[in-house]
């Protein structure tokens, strides 16, 4: 008959592997409240160029997955794009730098920010951020209170040059696939709402304000501005917003 110390021993063994058990299952559930996508990107995603030479015009881009380019080739993300198109106006301009994760809010950016701030200065900088506020039902003066925050950081990694900070408003997702069957009435009117406060933010602050959301409802017709994940703008879209940005960069550099 086994002793006492073994039924205990055994008690506690049982106990040590149920409670391993539960540890593994809540490990591997899949977080909460970020806008699904294909691939997920890691913070490994975040990408310093820090170009050697300090004499070419540089572009730091600051955002989330419309800034990484989620489901499109590293070429066809918008910064890229739109340094493809000063090239090929014979301006000569570093790769761009992106700071940006899918799934970031405000607040994961500030922090990814503070954590590894940029080591030197850029000759433009960009601003896409919020979606995810929206999307996980973040409040609006929280958003307010952030935006402003990254802003200020963005205006500082310009060189405090303000004209040089070009905020972009943020795409409406209620038109793609990925909203069929969600009250997308919603999630424009939202959408619009978090707009509104960047945009007010914004130009209150001096800094330009790039509205592509008006593409962004052109999906709504024209099924080859998504990316093949059902929410994301593709490369044609991607290419619609650089051909935007890319003149006014060009007119800061001639």
């Amino acid at each position: 008959m086994p002793t006492k110390s073994i039924y205990i021993n055994r008690i506690l063994k049982s106990s040590f592997l149920f409670f391993f058990f539960l540890l593994i299952i809540s490990c591997s559930k899949e977080p909460q409240n970020i806008i699904p996508h294909d691939n997920v990107i890691s913070s490994d995603s975040v990408i310093h160029n820090n170009s050697s030479d300090t004499n070419l015009p540089s572009y730091l881009a600051l955002g989330d997955s419309y800034t990484i380019g989620q489901s499109v080739p590293d070429s066809e993300r918008f910064p890229v794009q739109v340094v493809n198109i000063l090239r090929k106006k014979n301006v000569t301009i570093a790769d761009p730098d992106i700071i940006a994760v899918t799934g970031w809010t405000t607040a994961d950016l500030l922090h990814a920010l503070h954590a590894d701030p940029p080591s030197h200065t850029y000759s433009f900088v960009s601003l896409l951020i919020g979606v995810n506020n929206q999307y996980q039902g973040r409040s609006l003066e929280e958003y307010k209170k952030q935006f402003t925050e990254l802003l200020n950081l963005a205006i500082i990694y310009s060189g405090n040059h303000r004209d040089h900070v070009f905020v972009i408003s943020i795409p409406d997702y209620s038109v793609t696939p990925f909203a069929y069957g969600s009250d997308t009435a919603r999630i424009s009117k939202e959408i619009d709402n978090f707009n509104e406060v960047n945009k007010t933010i914004s130009l209150g602050t001096g800094v330009s304000y790039i509205d592509i959301t008006p593409i962004s409802h052109d999906a709504k017709n024209d099924p080859s501005l998504i990316a093949s994940d059902g929410l994301h703008p593709s490369a044609s879209q991607y290419y619609k917003w650089a051909s935007l940005m890319a003149p006014l960069f060009f007119s800061e550099i001639h």
